[in-house]
């Protein structure tokens, strides 16, 4: 077969891959289309006022405060007198509760409910734009993380809004060149709690007390961090709540009639501090809303909402500053910040609660009927429910105010329905799965697995069919064409993920009806078919117990309670396939082999004839490897984590980091486990390596395992001894401490990024070393065509094989003049080679070494153990395959010395 139709077919399976995944996330990350149109003044006039400015009218408030506490959960937003010992998280910001009560026309707190993902800057973009997130946002310009959507801090800018903005350095880069003044600070470093909060508080009450600013936001990051380093349960998370509860009393001593505080977190806490899913603990943060002059009308009543979506404060916002609603907006306006009746004649100032649902209405209208026309993912039924409400509304609307009546009552609830309709419609498009491409994406990557193994098993058939895939690539292009005008005249528009699933399909079943006709052929004109089997026996072959427990493995990912015990179904099921192997062995006669004497009794030792010696050995070695397989599997049930859906489940401790554990000796003692295993990862490393000859070399591979693996794993306990101190400890060595916070994760992973390097540059650990020559190592040339047939290896195969170039590179030293015999006195070949039984093995478990101390970087240090317990399975495992094959090998020899035996 020529190289340009293997080139050929090497690039279609490419693509088959890349088909099958990009149909596979199309449906599991959903993704929603930027709307980059902006609002203006005149969008948004109220009935009967055609040719209002709307933007200039007085605000209702001409200056706002927002100050964003990252992670504030609605937990530690509130005040229970009567826990009388209250957790560390609880009761600490008792100003809330003072204000709420002692002013409650003044203030208000609500639980802010935020949509997942519960990432920091999905959440900002959430509460700016007003739109929900999904996990990916196709906008025009890819190469920016900026916001492109319209957004509140947009339209401040655009109607002359001085925006200062202090804290988390991620609105920098959300918003380029939009704040008046901007004083970011750095928020990679988790572990640092008090850089952000501090330099905010440095410029805090200084610019408050200037008139330099319209819109202040400050943006905390000390709680948030504190909740990924310690957790909440904590005297840290204590010690920053209160700090906290101390800012919002000196910014309220500070504000002015007509400026309104908004103090809100972006997300919540899980018990263990983190954020970024979807339960409760994590969604719920906290809004409190205050003026010194009456904000709200009345004290709380029963109409005050349970919980107030992120969503709904950019529409809030929008109006009470006196700013259009962002253009892709699909909130909906806090009603009790409204005055149920209007003031002053429809200004900003004054805004009824029917004026301002109006509003709202109008703008989501705008927004759907736009979307609607540039992408086809809501559901046309649903819109034309939509657009058939709103037409209602605004008729009904419409006449009244004309009329020179105030809506009722129910035109306000029916305007609240259709706004709640249109942000469910909009939740339930972008954010749920679509099964049909996950089932297309899946089908196309098991047939292109399938293609694999068949392509691979008829190499040799495939040496004479280069045009293989002429008819499926021509046939292939007719069914997305044929696929494309169906859908152009069912539908009016054609989506090309569905012409590529249908294309892909289409020439993967063709594929294999050419295979297995030039199989057939082949055949019936004697020429050479697969070595191992034809492909027509793979229903048979996936039947096998290796791969039936591989199919279940993914079988049960279709099923919501095995994914909700994953970890021990894993488990189980490799524990099953280790029980397996020996029972087959053993079936076969290779690990416990009949005894042909029936007065001798049956036992481990197999029959002299095959090798005794060598056989028990692989058959010990063989089940001791076994007992460290399962005993680690067993040991690894003890680390495990809990899902929302599991009740009752307590995480492993294990999970915890050790700046989290109080008490100092559980802190010591963890430790010194962590340590321990993490010296017994690099010490079995380097002996498995040692033991197999795979650092006698000078090659850049043996110096990744003789020194940057300990150099490495020596910055690993020291970033777990830093990371874990705590900042009050040692006060004179503050400064310290904090630069080995910083460097060595950096030093750890530029060590492991140079092993990484040298491990691809060089991969080879085999070392042939001459008497009469100088080490010789490197690439291998390949011997002359005389010592190729000598051997009875084809020039394909050792092309493809290291070893037998190495034997031959050896056996041509010998016969070109170096002395075959051994000097006098000396017990040592003339030719000796290292790592060459592990030539293929050994970059591996280098490998593997090197990414598992690279992964223990991101992990809690209890963790080391289990990374040890994976290191052990997988050397079992390597040892288990090894065994089996060799015994397979003598069970071989056995059969060929038998067959000898009667032949003579």
């Amino acid at each position: 077969m020529k190289r340009l139709p293997i080139l050929v077919l090497l690039l279609w399976l490419c693509a088959m891959f890349y088909i099958g995944i990009f149909l596979f996330v199309g449906g599991f990350l959903l993704v929603r289309l930027e709307v980059n149109r902006t609002s203006t003044c005149g969008d948004v006039l109220l009935p009967g006022d055609q040719q209002g400015d709307f933007c200039q009218g007085q605000p209702r408030f001409r200056k706002a405060v927002v100050l964003i506490i990252d992670a504030l959960k609605i937990d530690f937003a509130r005040f229970d007198p009567a826990n009388k010992e209250p957790r560390p998280f609880e009761n600490k910001l008792p100003v809330l509760e003072e204000v709420t009560s002692s002013k409650p026309s003044h203030a208000r707190l609500f639980p802010f409910r935020a949509d997942p993902p519960t990432t920091t800057m999905q959440r900002i973009k959430g509460f700016t734009t007003g739109s929900l997130p999904t996990f990916i946002d196709v906008g025009n310009n890819f190469a920016s993380s900026a916001i492109l959507e319209d957004n509140l801090v947009h339209q401040l800018a655009e109607v002359g809004k001085r925006v200062v903005f202090m804290g988390d350095d991620t609105w920098e880069s959300l918003f380029p060149k939009k704040f008046h003044r901007s004083l970011p600070f750095p928020s990679f470093n988790v572990k640092d709690l008090h850089t952000v909060d501090n330099g905010i508080l440095q410029h805090l009450y200084n610019i408050m007390v200037s008139d330099d600013w319209d819109v202040l936001v400050a943006h905390f990051l000390g709680v948030d961090h504190c909740g990924h380093r310690f957790g909440p349960d904590h005297p840290a998370m204590a010690d920053k709540l209160t700090q906290m509860d101390g800012v919002i009393r000196s910014v309220l001593d500070r504000l002015q009639n007509d400026t309104l505080l908004v103090v809100m977190g972006d997300h919540g806490m899980t018990d263990t501090g983190d954020h970024g899913g979807e339960s409760q603990k994590e969604t719920d943060a906290a809004i409190f809303l205050y003026s010194p002059s009456p904000l709200f009308p009345a004290s709380p009543s029963k109409s005050d909402p349970e919980v107030v979506p992120q969503t709904d404060l950019v529409p809030t916002l929008a109006l009470l500053l006196g700013i259009p609603i962002p253009y892709s907006s699909v909130g909906q306006v806090l009603l009790p910040l409204f005055p149920a009746e209007s003031q002053t004649g429809g200004a900003p100032a004054g805004l009824s609660q029917a004026e301002a649902l109006w509003i709202n209405a109008k703008q989501v209208n705008r927004f759907l009927e736009t979307y609607s026309s540039m992408a086809k993912d809501i559901p046309p039924e649903s819109l034309s429910q939509l657009q058939a409400d709103f037409s209602r509304l605004s008729s009904n609307y419409l006449s009244t105010v004309k009329e020179g009546h105030s809506p009722t009552p129910e035109l306000v609830a029916s305007l609240q329905g259709y706004l709640t309709s249109v942000r469910d419609t909009c939740r339930a498009t972008w954010a749920h799965f679509n099964p049909a491409k996950m089932a297309a994406g899946i089908a196309v990557l098991a047939c292109a697995c399938v293609l694999c193994y068949v392509l691979s098993e008829m190499s040799s058939v495939l040496v004479r069919e280069s045009g293989l895939l002429r008819v499926p690539l021509v046939v292939a292009t007719v069914v997305g064409v044929c696929v494309a005008a169906s859908q152009l005249f069912t539908q009016g528009y054609a989506e090309g993920s569905w012409c590529l699933a249908a294309a892909a399909l289409s020439s993967e079943v063709l594929v294999l009806w050419r295979a297995q006709q030039a199989r057939k052929t082949t055949a019936a004109e004697g020429g050479e078919v697969a070595p191992r089997r034809g492909w027509l026996t793979l229903p048979r072959f996936l039947l096998t117990p290796p791969l039936l427990v591989l199919l279940l493995r993914c079988a049960s990912l279709l099923s919501d309670s095995y994914v909700i015990a994953e970890g021990r179904v894993v488990t189980f099921l490799l524990f099953s396939m280790s029980l397996y192997v020996p029972f087959h062995l053993n079936w076969d006669g290779l690990l416990l082999p009949p005894v042909h004497d029936p007065l001798k009794p049956a036992g481990l030792l197999p029959s002299p004839v095959l090798s005794p010696l060598a056989v028990r050995r692989e058959s010990s070695t063989f089940l001791a490897c076994l007992g460290v397989l399962v005993g680690s599997l067993y040991l690894s049930l003890f680390f495990h984590g809990c899902r929302e859906e599991q009740g009752s489940c307590q995480p492993s401790p294990f999970l915890s980091p050790l700046s989290r554990v109080q008490d100092s000796r559980l802190k010591n003692l963890h430790y010194i486990l962590s340590l321990a295993s993490l010296g017994a990862w690099t010490y079995l490393l380097r002996r498995w390596l040692r033991h197999y000859g795979n650092l006698n070399s000078p090659g850049g591979t043996v110096f990744t395992a003789r020194w940057i693996l300990p150099l490495l794993s020596v910055c690993l306990g020291l970033h777990w001894a830093v990371a874990a101190t705590p900042e009050d400890s040692f006060r004179n060595l503050a400064e310290l401490i904090s630069l080995g916070q910083r460097a060595l994760p950096r030093v750890a992973f530029s060590l492991l990024g140079v092993g990484l390097a040298l491990l691809w540059l060089d991969p080879l650990t085999v070392f042939i070393k001459s008497r009469a020559a100088t080490p010789v190592r490197g690439p291998v040339s390949l011997p002359p065509p005389r010592y190729r047939a000598s051997t009875g290896i084809s020039t394909q195969a050792e092309l493809h094989h290291l070893i037998p170039q190495l034997y031959q590179r050896m056996r041509r030293s010998l016969e070109d003049g170096e002395p075959a015999r051994v000097p006098e006195g000396g017990d040592r070949p003339a030719v000796e080679a290292y790592g060459l039984g592990t030539v293929y093995s050994a970059p591996v478990v280098l490998l593997c070494g090197l990414l598992g101390l690279g992964l223990l970087l991101l992990h809690p240090e209890g963790m080391s153990l289990s990374f040890l317990l994976l290191l052990l399975e997988m050397g079992a495992l390597l040892q288990i395959h090894a065994s089996s094959t060799t015994l397979n090998a003598l069970q071989g020899s056995h059969s060929e010395l038998l067959g000898l035996r009667g032949a003579a």
